[in-house]
């Protein structure tokens, strides 16, 4: 642990962004996974659905700086084909 006041602020700041950031992630992968399992199940209405909220926190991870805006705009692209093929 740090000794000067502004390491100290810097450490819980960096805890504090971490958590947050992980949390978006996790979202953001978990969206992602229900566009996928609706789509292995063939619910065409169920994938539609995920797929905007899919979309939505993609993009915003992609805002934040939690992945790269190809990354989320590739990942979109291939959820839109498998979603669109049922």
């Amino acid at each position: 642990m740090p000794n000067i006041k502004s390491a100290i602020k810097r450490v819980k700041t960096n805890e504090a962004k971490n958590a947050q950031n992980t949390t978006a992630k996790s979202a953001m992968r978990t969206a992602v996974k229900k566009v996928e399992a609706a789509v292995t199940t063939n619910d065409a209405a169920a994938a539609k659905e995920a797929l905007v909220t899919a979309a939505s926190k993609l993009d915003k991870a992609a805002g934040k700086g939690l992945i790269h805006k190809n990354a989320a705009a590739r990942k979109k692209s291939r959820l839109m084909k498998k979603a669109n093929a049922l």
